[in-house]
C-alpha cells in the first residue's frame, strides 16, 4: 500500500483528504506542521507528501526544501496544497523542490488523479 503524508494545520482539511486518499486505498500519516512532518519523515517512508504553504512554526515550501536535502526524499512527489495560485508561489515552490500544487479548496476527484499520476 502507497504511504501518503497529508501536512495541514488545519485539522478539518487534513481530515478531508486523509479521507478522500484512504477511499482510494491509500495509508495516510497526518501531521499538523512543517515541524511535526519532518519528524515523522525522519522515521518513516512516504510515496508521496502534501502539504499546506502557510502554517506555523514551518511553512510548506520550508518543509520541502529540508525534504529534498534528505535523500531517502530526493525523488518522493512532493505536492503543494495552497490557496494562492498566483505565478510567483509556482516559482517559489518549484525552486524549492516541489513536484506541483493542487489549489484549495480541492477538488477531490482532481486530488485523486493527480496522486494517482505521481505515484499509482
Amino acid at each position: 500500500m502507497k504511504r501518503i503524508l497529508v501536512v495541514d494545520d488545519s485539522r478539518s482539511l487534513r481530515q478531508m483528504v486523509a479521507y478522500t486518499l484512504q477511499q482510494s486505498g491509500y495509508e495516510v500519516t497526518e501531521a499538523e506542521d512543517g515541524v511535526q512532518a519532518l519528524e515523522f519523515a525522519q522515521q518513516n517512508a512516504f510515496d508521496l507528501v502534501l502539504t499546506d504553504q502557510n502554517m506555523p512554526r514551518k511553512d510548506g515550501l520550508t518543509l520541502i526544501a529540508d525534504l529534498r536535502r534528505r535523500q531517502e526524499f530526493s525523488t518522493t512527489p512532493l505536492l503543494v496544497l495552497t490557496t494562492e495560485s498566483g505565478t510567483e508561489m509556482k516559482i517559489q515552490a518549484r525552486a524549492a523542490g516541489a513536484t506541483g500544487w493542487i489549489v484549495k479548496p480541492f477538488d477531490p476527484q482532481r486530488l485523486i488523479d493527480v496522486v494517482t499520476r505521481m505515484i499509482g
